[in-house]
């Protein structure tokens, strides 16, 4: 399909997002929530993705929500709900997905491959919110982050208050939440709001060598069964988890690719992973 406030790029099994509204420092509309969120599903069904990148046009990454949107809200919610008219989003790859992992933000956790962030510069209110529901985050050194939310009259929206902790631990949640201050991407790697910082100019090469690692080396039906136990586990208790893991472990070892994944270590070859 057409889109309008975002690009969209596959190539060597990477899918990039980048929002592209630069002049708005990227500020978040629903219609680019539904194009987000359109590219990201899409992709997931892609046999030719294995990781998908989201990045921001320009010199910012997302400034939150675009104001014009909040002075329109009266009541109402950010959602996408008509904003591409009879437009439908894919429906998800694995129709198992539990309902928490399938809402209008928490969606990417549902997914069946890997989300990045390279996150180029602010990342503020709903531009924090909807990364923290990505697998890693890799920011540029000018990156800078808040929630600001409590400097605006609002809440931790979308679920942040679930998510953030998690992430962070819950003091820091609690000065992010609170303060609503900017911190820096040095502040942001100490607290593990992201995975790493690198140079600005350097933050598109290194977030697509990570993703190809990840393409080339990675089992994608590993990625796949690895990624729904972390995120299912969060709400799973011990004994819950480690039964799951060992069905898992055990179903794994009749697939193509523990096969091919024994092949090629003991051939000295990079795989050739078939997600089977």
């Amino acid at each position: 399909m057409h889109y309008e406030q975002i690009l969209y790029d596959v190539a060597d099994r990477i899918a990039t997002v980048t929002l592209n509204r630069p002049q708005k420092l990227n500020a978040w509309t629903s219609r680019m929530n539904f194009e987000v969120q359109h590219a990201l599903c899409s992709a997931d069904r892609d046999p030719g993705v294995r990781v998908m990148i989201v990045t921001g046009a320009g010199k910012g990454y997302c400034a939150g929500a675009d104001m014009d949107m909040l002075q329109g809200l009266q009541g109402g919610t950010l959602d996408a709900e008509g904003a591409l008219g009879d437009a439908q989003l894919p429906s998800p790859a694995d129709a198992t997905t539990p309902e928490a992992f399938r809402g209008p933000y928490s969606y990417p956790l549902g997914l069946s491959k890997p989300v990045i962030a390279a996150v180029n510069g602010a990342a503020v209110g709903l531009g924090l919110s909807y990364m923290l529901y990505y697998d890693l985050r890799i920011a540029s050194d000018r990156a800078r982050f808040s929630t600001i939310f409590a400097r605006r009259g609002l809440v931790a929206e979308h679920g942040l208050s679930w998510m953030l902790p998690r992430l962070v631990g819950m003091a820091n949640a609690c000065d992010l939440l609170f303060s609503g201050r900017l911190v820096d991407a040095a502040e942001a790697l100490r607290m593990g709001l992201v995975n790493r910082v690198v140079p600005h100019d350097d933050l598109l090469r290194v977030t697509h060598e990570v993703a190809a690692e990840i393409a080339t080396f990675a089992s994608p039906r590993s990625v796949r069964i690895m990624k729904r136990q972390i995120y299912t586990d969060l709400s799973a208790d011990l004994a819950t988890a480690i039964t799951a893991a060992d069905e898992e472990m055990v179903a794994s070892f009749g697939t193509d690719d523990f096969r091919e994944g024994i092949a090629s270590f003991l051939e000295r070859r990079p795989p050739r992973f078939a997600g089977k």
